[in-house]
């Protein structure tokens, strides 16, 4: 995840941002480094383009976080809501089992199969679930269902084709894996 966030870093460091630009959180946030997307049906508008929706489950950690401040505006989240957000967090719950699991950075290319595509739910706003979640090892940890756009870059705001490489966190065979492009 370090490495990921470097690289974030790096390619927002040679953009120009007309307000907001990049931030440091504190506190609650949501890390879907690891997570699937699953389509809801829905569309979310970026920049006056739209793209499918994705959900994703996501727990969330506190602690500080990177933030794309031109879409958020703001760290605070409403009630009950956390940011989406990178980190340089290696371990961290992960799915299927929401256990603290040590991250395994890998990349992959997209393609046009259902669910072959990738997923950008940085700085998109989640809903913390009611209830925390028991893991397998008997602690609990808090989820926050999280809407993104799918197939959708991170860096440029613009569509993801079929046969882009992508950095992610999420396991072989997860459906478009939260991630992005890279340059």
């Amino acid at each position: 995840m370090k490495i990921i966030l470097s690289v974030i870093l790096a390619i927002y460091s040679t953009l120009s941002f007309s307000s907001g630009g990049i931030g440091i959180c504190k506190g609650e946030y949501a890390l879907c480094a690891a997570s699937s997307s699953y389509p809801t049906g829905n569309t979310i508008t970026v920049d006056g383009v739209p793209f499918p929706e994705g959900k994703a489950v996501c727990p969330v950690l506190i602690g500080l976080s990177v933030a794309n401040l031109n879409i958020m505006g703001s760290c605070k989240a409403p009630t009950n809501m956390v940011w989406s957000l990178f980190s340089p967090v290696t371990s961290y719950p992960q799915a299927p089992t929401w256990d603290v699991q040590h991250e395994v950075v890998r990349t992959f290319v997209t393609t046009t199969e259902t669910g072959g595509g990738m997923s950008n739910q940085w700085s998109y706003l989640c809903t913390k679930q009611k209830h925390r979640t028991k893991t397998s090892s008997g602690k609990y940890v808090q989820l926050a269902d999280c809407l993104g756009p799918i197939n959708e870059s991170p860096w440029t705001n613009g569509s993801v084709p079929a046969g882009t490489s992508i950095i992610t966190a999420a396991p072989v065979g997860a459906v478009n894996p939260v991630g992005g492009s890279l340059p």
